[in-house]
């Protein structure tokens, strides 16, 4: 992805199409916090980004935005539609939000309903909802699990299926919350080997920075509610003074 350089530490990407653009975005909670502080950034198709920072910086509160859940000031745009409560649904069908915990996503008794729930809201025939369950499973490798019951799964193979539940909606953008959280080291191997074979522009917040350096090659810095470097993860990696300044750790 060609880059164009605004500073030492920030690069926004030179393409056309853009998945995803915010634009000066500022969000303040009710009780006064300030969480975002004019966040400006642009996904091109095909990018997988990570998204790092200290607890508190405000990336969840980002990623909230980008299918409408919060509503800021500034201007959040995905694959060129601007975020308006008129079309929320449409925004919603094309950014496939994953939450940290996949219990907060999997409440059908059986694993085939919860990743059939989007598609089934969507109107869509039963031929297609069925069409687009087996390829959400297998794309996620739970193919022999749709009849399973989800609240019997592991946390790892409940991740898999929390994905699968918005793959099935054909999202332009995969937006996940510390997706590798509470793995095991085999659980969190197979989600990597998962995660770089989707082909799907993703953004992934995350404390793992070993998955970072391994997965992703660009990642956003945020802080205080700033994005304080957007730039190829081999660089950002190497200067420990930004890491070290950020509360990050090299991996």
């Amino acid at each position: 992805m060609p880059v164009t350089h605004i500073s030492s530490n920030v690069i926004q990407p030179d393409c056309s199409g853009d998945i995803l653009s915010v634009n000066d975005l500022a969000f303040s909670y009710p009780d006064g916090h300030v969480a975002l502080r004019g966040i400006s950034m642009k996904l091109c198709d095909g990018d997988k980004v990570a998204l790092v920072g200290p607890n508190g910086a405000g990336k969840s509160t980002l990623m909230l935005h980008l299918n409408g859940i919060l509503n800021g000031h500034g201007e959040v745009e995905v694959a060129g539609r601007r975020i308006t409560r008129d079309n929320l649904p449409v925004i919603r069908s094309m950014v496939g939000l994953v939450f940290q915990n996949p219990d907060d996503q999997l409440f059908s008794p059986t694993v085939f309903e919860d990743v059939a729930f989007g598609p089934l809201h969507m109107g869509l025939p039963e031929a297609e909802v069925r069409t687009r369950v087996e390829s959400a499973l297998e794309a996620v490798r739970m193919s022999a699990y749709r009849d399973r019951l989800s609240h019997h799964l592991s946390v790892g193979e409940k991740k898999r299926i929390a994905i699968a539940t918005v793959l099935s909606m054909n999202p332009s953008l995969l937006v996940l919350d510390e997706p590798s959280a509470g793995l095991d080291p085999r659980a969190r191997r197979t989600l990597i080997n998962l995660l770089r074979d989707l082909p799907i522009t993703m953004l992934v917040s995350t404390h793992d920075m070993a998955m970072v350096n391994e997965l992703f090659p660009r990642v956003v810095v945020m802080d205080e509610g700033r994005i304080v470097a957007d730039g190829l993860t081999c660089d950002l990696l190497e200067n420990e003074a930004l890491l070290s300044a950020h509360g990050l750790e090299k991996p």
